[in-house]
């Protein structure tokens, strides 16, 4: 089991000493059985509820399971699941067994999923029952793919993944990893081309754990977590695993598309004191009629990642709610969250500072160290940056620099040590010969009252120079017209320089976005 240095996590940053011979999956479950908690509730899925000793249960079947097929250590499967209670027990099971499961995102086509079973040489595919219609026509042209287990009550003719726990072993001795071994696999959104094999090792996680959701969230036993972000996510993977398996809290699944109901439905149920949401779903749920009232819920600490969080977004949740949301920054190269405002140190409008076990540099285009102020791109050094990419050597030496990973994010830093987004290294715009940072001039629009979601891009003129061009989803009940687009203009011009306003609004009913709510500008720049 890993050591820290500090016994106080809040106050003094603790120093991570993971041991060579480790195993995710046997520490993650043996410090909750190992600390009594083998009767505290580790999960509640749409289904039921289960205890930390039904969880180590169901891991150790799923391992069995697994082995019984034939996997060996190294071996791959591909995850693509619902978030339900199997979703864990098979990543932990899997990790036990020193397999390596490599986890999906739900939301994908056809052609995606057969380009990450090859690419990934799953030997085993583990998929849901309302999933599988996206697998069955790759079926029979996979050279490396074994077995498909199919988890529901229609096993297709695949072997089903619930006959399969309950027929195995309830005990498991843990695979002889080490801390170096390859645990898991998520792979990149592909926005920028195919997507990349990120390989995490077997300590990778438990560093997010350490430096990030305690002495940052404060994360504890007590705590009940609910995590929008699915656990396919690096983000939701240590938001509703990682983190709260790390000391013992219960966690709130749902297998369902996060929306404004059915996020409400649990924040009311289930009472979390801790929600992990993106800014996409902070301002719909903001939007919505159907906003609970802060006595309805239990919330004590909110956190966003995925894109930076406008001010104006933050800003009307804590007066609604009384909690704050730490706004961060991840990535799947690292894992999770290396820089976030702190409790009641919020500052709306910055990604905060870094996490404790992480250096951030920002890079000038001269190659030197931006000045304060001055925007740059993101660095970052710390203990869970992926291994490499798999099967990808250009990338990899062009994201892994040594001891740094390149975020592919601007930002600036003030002389107070905060950190402010500035947007996408290939999406930042230079007006008049100064960068401008499109996020700069979203978050201006997104302050007016008429403006539920705005994307800003460049776009030439008559001329063929770039000027801001801006893509607006209006409030429900807000008529677009050109009137309102003068105003929204005038309006812009107003919080900003005057060269930074957009030249253009045009009205939208949505925004393009990724399956994680990010904004897919590449296609508001092709319209």
């Amino acid at each position: 089991m890993p050591s820290l240095s500090s016994a106080d996590h809040r106050t003094s940053p603790p120093v991570v000493s993971v041991p060579r011979d480790f195993n995710l999956a046997h520490d993650l479950l043996e410090r909750n059985l190992g600390a009594g908690r083998a009767a505290k509730l580790a999960y509640i899925d749409d289904a039921g509820r289960y205890t930390y000793a039904d969880l180590a249960e169901r891991a150790n079947r799923a391992a069995n399971a697994l082995c019984g097929l034939g996997l060996q250590m190294e071996e791959r499967i591909l995850l693509c699941h619902l978030d339900t209670i199997d979703w864990p027990a098979v990543f932990l099971g899997a990790i036990k067994a020193g397999i390596v499961p490599v986890a999906v995102n739900t939301l994908l086509t056809s052609a995606d999923y057969e380009y990450m079973l090859r690419d990934s040489r799953a030997r085993v595919l583990v998929v849901s029952e309302a999933l599988y219609p996206a697998f069955a026509p790759l079926l029979g042209k996979l050279p490396f793919l074994r077995h498909v287990i199919v988890s529901g009550s229609d096993a297709r003719g695949q072997l089903q993944l619930q006959a399969l726990l309950a027929k195995a072993g309830t005990s498991f001795a843990a695979a002889p990893t080490t801390r170096d071994d390859a645990a898991f696999w998520l792979y990149s959104s592909g926005s920028t081309g195919a997507p990349k094999g990120t390989v995490h090792m077997q300590s990778s996680a438990i560093y997010t754990a350490e430096l990030y959701a305690r002495p940052v969230l404060g994360i504890r036993a007590s705590d009940v977590v609910f995590s929008a972000a699915k656990l396919f996510f690096a983000y939701g993977l240590g938001n509703a695993l990682t983190f709260p398996l790390s000391v013992g809290a219960t966690t709130v699944l749902m297998a369902e598309r996060p929306s404004p109901p059915s996020v409400f439905k649990r924040l009311k149920e289930h009472k979390p004191s801790i929600f992990y949401g993106v800014p996409t779903l902070y301002a719909a749920l903001l939007a919505s009629p159907e906003l609970p009232r802060r006595d309805e819920v239990a919330l004590r600490l909110c956190a966003s990642a995925g894109e930076a969080l406008p001010a104006e977004i933050g800003e009307r949740w804590t007066r609604h709610f009384g909690s704050e949301i730490l706004d961060g920054i991840g990535s799947t190269e690292m894992l999770h969250i290396f820089m976030s405002n702190r409790p009641g140190e919020v500052r709306y409008g910055t990604t905060g500072k870094p996490v404790p076990g992480y250096a951030i540099r920002l890079v000038a285009e001269n190659g030197n160290e931006a000045a304060v102020g001055e925007i740059g791109e993101l660095q970052i050094s710390g203990p869970s940056a992926a291994a490499c990419y798999w099967n990808n050597r250009e990338k990899t030496l062009a994201t892994f620099v040594g001891a740094w990973t390149r975020a592919g994010d601007k930002y600036s830093v003030d002389a107070a040590g905060y950190y402010t987004y500035a947007g996408r290294s290939d999406d930042m715009l230079k007006v008049s010969g100064i960068y401008v940072s499109p996020f700069e001039v979203e978050t201006a629009l997104l302050s007016h009252p008429s403006v539920l979601e705005a994307a800003v891009v460049g776009h030439e003129d008559e001329e063929r120079l770039t000027k801001p061009k801006a893509f607006v989803v209006t409030k429900p009940g807000v008529q677009a017209s050109a009137a309102l687009a003068a105003e929204l203009q005038a309006h812009v011009k107003g919080r900003l320089a005057p060269y930074k306003y957009p030249r253009w609004v045009e009205f939208i009913p949505e925004l393009p976005k990724t399956a994680t709510g990010k904004i897919q500008r590449f296609k508001l720049r092709a319209s």
